[in-house]
């Protein structure tokens, strides 16, 4: 289809296709649909419509072929009233809740955060004033980190499950468009909405939802989870723990380590965040032409395999803002968010390099953390609490801006010029050098164009990983599920949500 269309003029294309190979066919909807931007003087969008049709020929003339349904997502029901404690609300807890309380489960969902709305305040405030609330940012509350974030849903590892997810989120809230878009996003804005309604339909199937309420210990006996403390003060008992607490519960992670949980050490990527005008990147990506304002914001996806590391774009927020995603005093780290409709002036990405195990300093599965911590508080430090900020071209000459060129700093909070490579190690800050190089060989003015580095980006995933076994069950101790990004399993809203799935599914199971 030509970039300027409707879903009418879809299905009647569609229509017409069957008509013409005289297929009596009706009822038609879209499955999937792309952007194909190769080449710029040809940009359109591909469509895949499925249609009901009676059709006796054995061989389909072309463009016309049998579309075979997959098998729908069953929520396994049992008429037991198992006891289990979900930690956390991002995607993996809320979505593993949903579907205990659908299968017939007690549920206890817990959040040190409080509900999204007071998050979206308390976010805010720190924003404006810089105080920060250790229990509720961006990384702590209802929804999890995504909940502030571009809402990406797109993911690469293929599970029947993702349908399910994707129709989760449109029954509360998601436009349609993003159960065939090729590319889908929900973006903050929307986001927010789509959680809560999920906490409402949670309560309403019996779940309990606690806000404010952070997991502070573990009873064990025997080698067994039983039990819980919360707050420092309150216990419950349970059957299992699903513990899915984002890749920021550094806390948790400490607590997990003295009862002696087995942990092990994981790879994660760190860097900075890169921001252009969104007009530059849509005329690199598109060209110049009148019908190209009708396009969405452009994104992009770059690479550059050095000799010993590799540098790549990661979470491009196309027409978003760099935030301050801060959830530890004197520390500072940025990250991307957009709305739903990708319009702000500036589009940005994190550019980030390998991080490895051998990177760490120790053999501790925490000396990720330590890793992570200890840049975050030089970027702090480096502009007393401001973001550090450089322009890419001074970056690459290991000089320090004095100036803006075209492209000023979206940033939630102030900024102050610095030379980002003291608040960075120096594989990453020589490798970034490097990749930039390449990739303004790729997009003329990616880096001599005026763009903005703001740093430090560590938060990409979680530094370790809480082991399991086949059956989601921790391999130091019984009734301890680890599940989600923060256990180091899921990467994004998507995996992180059918990992929450798959958990609940096995213990639902377990008789």
């Amino acid at each position: 289809m030509p970039v300027c269309h409707t879903e009418a003029d879809v299905f009647k294309v569609a229509s017409g296709i069957a008509q013409k190979a005289e297929v009596n066919a009706k009822n038609p909807y879209i499955y999937k649909k792309s952007l194909d931007a190769r080449r710029k003087n040809d940009i359109h969008f591909v469509y895949s419509v499925v249609m009901e049709a009676e059709c006796t020929d054995e061989k389909l003339p072309s463009g016309i072929s049998v579309f075979e349904k997959t098998e729908n997502f069953e929520i396994l029901r049992k008429t037991s009233s198992k006891k289990v404690l979900v930690v956390g609300s991002g995607p993996a807890g809320l979505f593993a809740a949903y579907i205990l309380t659908l299968g017939g489960a007690d549920v206890t969902l817990i959040e040190r955060g409080s509900t999204v709305d007071i998050r979206q305040k308390e976010v805010q405030r720190f924003w404006n004033t810089g105080i920060l609330n250790p229990e509720c940012n961006i990384q702590f509350g209802e929804g999890g980190a995504g909940t502030f974030s571009d809402g990406k849903l797109n993911t690469r590892i293929g599970s029947k499950l993702q349908g399910f997810v994707l129709k989760t989120f449109v029954e509360n809230g998601a436009p349609k468009e993003i159960m065939y878009d090729s590319k889908p996003h929900i973006g903050t804005d929307i986001l927010a909405v789509c959680v809560k309604n999920i906490r409402e339909k949670i309560k309403k199937q019996g779940g309990q939802v606690l806000f404010d309420t952070c997991l502070t210990d573990l009873i064990v006996k025997d080698g067994k989870i039983t039990g819980a403390v919360l707050n420092n003060s309150s216990y419950i008992d349970f059957d299992s723990i699903i513990l899915a607490p984002g890749h920021s519960s550094r806390d948790t992670y400490k607590m997990l380590a003295e009862h002696g949980v087995y942990m092990e050490q994981k790879p994660f990527a760190a860097g900075v965040r890169i921001e252009h005008k969104r007009e530059f990147i849509n005329k690199m990506q598109y060209g110049e032409g009148d019908e190209k304002e009708f396009l969405p914001s452009a994104d992009y996806r770059l690479v550059h395999n050095g000799e010993n590391r590799s540098v790549y774009s990661f979470c491009m927020c196309p027409g978003g803002v760099v935030v301050n995603a801060s959830s530890e005093q004197e520390c500072l780290c940025v990250n991307g968010m957009s709305e739903h409709a990708r319009m702000s002036e500036n589009s940005n990405s994190a550019l980030v390099v390998t991080v490895r195990p051998e990177d760490f300093d120790g053999e501790s599965p925490l000396a990720g953390v330590e890793f992570q911590r200890k840049y975050e508080r030089a970027a702090y430090a480096l502009c007393c609490g401001k973001g550090p900020a450089q322009l890419a071209r001074d970056f690459v000459k290991n000089r320090v801006s004095d100036a803006f060129d075209g492209v000023k700093p979206s940033f939630t909070g102030q900024t102050e010029f610095a030379d980002l490579r003291e608040c960075l190690p120096q594989f990453i800050a020589d490798t970034l050098s490097e990749g930039l190089g390449e990739f303004e060989k790729k997009i003329k003015g990616f880096v001599t164009g005026g763009a903005i580095l703001t740093g430090v980006e560590m938060r990409t995933s979680a530094p370790l990983r809480i082991k399991r076994d086949e059956n989601f069950e921790s391999v130091s101790h019984k009734g301890l599920f680890p599940c989600g990004e923060g256990a180091g399993y899921a990467g994004g809203i998507m995996s992180a949500a059918v990992d929450g799935i798959k958990v609940a599914q096995k213990i639902l199971e377990i008789e």
